[in-house]
């Protein structure tokens, strides 16, 4: 068993090592944040640690008020929902949605929580093939009825693989369909990708009307919960619609202003995400240097390396001898995972190139 004994950054303790770390979603570092910490230590000492019960029971406070104004600022929309976990915003978007659409056309290596939103409603569901727009449109083509209207649904950035569905080809398929619906889990994305970090819709030039993202705080917010952003309206549909967010009890006092905290912080300092970009591109290219040709040339912080014939596990116990932590994941044991295994690699804000130098080439040597 790893236990980890300080917070996610470029540097953590595991074991009582103190490692290079190049694991999970911490893409700025903030889950230990100075700050973040203030703000959650303060909001305790006023509120407690939560409410007890649902927003709609007396459960509402300015902690969450706060979180909800603040990402409704960074994504520059009118409202934010904010809520429990970021796996129920798929179900919610779903949910909320269900008067606007007739049928479902899922990517086949979307994230559990898609699955398990599309489970929730029951409407007809078609599969098509991984970042594949062609098989959409084929898929679109065979199985829509006569005036049904499409909702399509994918990861923005698959959690593995860190492939980019490719957003803008999707509604170039959809513009042949009235009133049809995109749908996007932007877990990995939301804060990463876009000039101003709101995700891939904005990376894919895809904002629009009937396209809608879900976002988790969680990971490079530094926060805890999920957010969805949009016009009042939409906001309030999904309230009436969807009894997930209404009905649960919402974020602990202290991750929810650490999360308001956070937004600020990446609203008030873009370098961070200039950062990150600038390592992401430094790791791709010292990867593609010891051989790892295909790594796409994105910003995503994820780097998933595969290759037949080596055991990836016992690379990454070398490693982590090295004082070197990656991520292990076997084939078929998550979604967007290679068949053969792969090693997934979290690029961070904080990493410096003295640590990317030394991952890539500690791998180089192992291998």
């Amino acid at each position: 068993m790893q236990l980890m004994a300080a917070p996610p950054g470029a540097t953590t303790v595991i074991n009582d090592r103190e490692v290079d770390y190049f694991c999970g979603t911490s893409y700025f570092s903030l889950h230990g944040h100075p700050c973040l910490i203030q703000a959650a230590c303060d909001a305790t000492k006023k509120y407690g640690l939560g409410s007890g019960t649902s927003r709609a029971g007396y459960g509402n406070n300015q902690v969450l008020l706060d979180v909800e104004e603040n990402a409704a600022r960074f994504f520059e929309e009118e409202r934010a929902l904010y809520f429990v976990s970021g796996y129920l915003g798929n179900a919610i978007l779903l949910q909320g949605l269900a008067s606007q659409y007739d049928a479902v056309f899922v990517d086949q290596e979307s994230h559990y929580s898609v699955m398990d939103g599309i489970s929730m409603v029951n409407k007809p569901t078609t599969i098509f093939a991984h970042r594949d727009p062609d098989d959409l449109r084929n898929k679109l083509q065979a199985k829509l009825l006569p005036g049904q209207r499409p909702l399509v649904i994918s990861d923005g950035i698959f959690p593995a693989s860190g492939e980019i569905a490719p957003l803008g080809e999707y509604d170039q398929v959809l513009a042949e369909y009235d009133q049809a619906l995109l749908c996007v889990d932007d877990a990995h994305a939301t804060g990463v990708l876009g000039k101003k970090g709101q995700g891939t819709l904005e990376y894919c030039n895809v904002q629009s009307e009937g396209r809608y993202s879900t976002g988790t705080m969680s990971k490079a917010f530094g926060g805890h919960g999920g957010i969805i952003t949009g016009s009042e309206s939409f906001i309030e549909r999904l309230n009436a619609d969807s009894r997930l967010a209404i009905a649960s009890s919402p974020v602990p006092i202290p991750a929810a202003a650490a999360t308001a905290k956070s937004l600020e912080i990446l609203s008030h300092q873009p370098e961070l995400r200039q950062q990150l970009w600038n390592n992401v591109a430094y790791a791709k290219n010292a990867f593609r240097a010891i051989g790892f040709h295909t790594i796409p040339d994105t910003p995503v912080p994820i780097i998933c390396l595969s290759a037949n014939g080596v055991d990836l596990q016992a690379v990454q116990q070398h490693l982590f001898e090295k004082g070197i932590v990656v991520h292990y994941i076997p084939g078929g044991s998550y979604s967007s995972v290679p068949a053969s295994g792969a090693i997934r690699i979290a690029i961070f804000s904080t990493h410096s190139k003295e640590q990317i130098d030394r991952l890539a080439a500690t791998m180089s040597a192992i291998l």
